[in-house]
């Protein structure tokens, strides 16, 4: 007996084509890249499903699969916040020394605020808190590609430690502000953040961390 929609998905796959979609979907990979964000965040890691996702987009499992290969890949598209690394590094590098930290402040909350373009972070933050995959996920995005590379540029000492200080920072706001949404800090403007913040920023990336060794010192 054939002719069943595993071996139609099947077939489509060795055909080289797409598997299969169900009847009447128009589900397309950034489509289920959007469901997997909203399940993210809603659930985290742990609890987000592959089934899940599949259901919230309106498609098979196995199409999520054919995309995306496993959960933990398809969790490292959808950790795609608002702002690129280079985007945050150009316009860091670009401004004065002195105004880097609150520069950098102003990048990642211009870019996390609009309603629309916050589900990868709260995604990022709250499966972080729960799950190693995820944790290891979000530093390789804040630690090596976003934080590293800027401290580096800068010929800071202590590049690394510099760039896990950051990220805590930016962690840590991002708990307080959006999941957690405590007050008055939820309700800030961006200004009194970056009036706020902005000075530890700038700290971690060319200040005395303790030690007494700063850049240009």
């Amino acid at each position: 007996m054939s002719g069943g929609p595993h071996e139609a998905r099947a077939a489509g796959r060795r055909g080289g084509g797409r598997p299969a979609r169900r009847a009447g979907a128009r589900c397309t990979r950034d489509e289920i890249l959007g469901a997997a964000r909203d399940c993210f965040a809603e659930r985290g890691y742990d609890r987000a499903t592959i089934r899940g996702i599949a259901a919230a987009a309106g498609v098979d499992p196995a199409l999520v699969l054919h995309y995306f290969g496993s959960k933990e890949h398809l969790f490292g598209d959808a950790l795609k916040v608002p702002v690129e690394p280079g985007q945050v590094l150009r316009r860091v590098m670009d401004q004065r020394i002195d105004d880097m930290g609150p520069t950098m402040v102003r990048t990642f909350l211009e870019a996390w605020e609009p309603e629309e373009s916050r589900s990868p972070l709260v995604a990022m933050v709250r499966s972080a808190m729960t799950n190693e995959t995820a944790m290891a996920l979000v530093r390789e995005y804040l630690g090596r590609r976003v934080f590293g590379p800027i401290t580096q540029a800068l010929g800071a000492p202590d590049a690394e430690l510099r760039a896990t200080l950051m990220g805590s920072q930016f962690i840590g706001l991002a708990m307080m502000r959006y999941i957690a949404r405590i007050e008055p800090l939820a309700s800030a403007s961006v200004d009194e953040l970056v009036a706020a913040i902005g000075p530890t920023m700038q700290r971690y990336l060319i200040g005395d961390l303790g030690g007494g060794a700063s850049v240009g010192g």
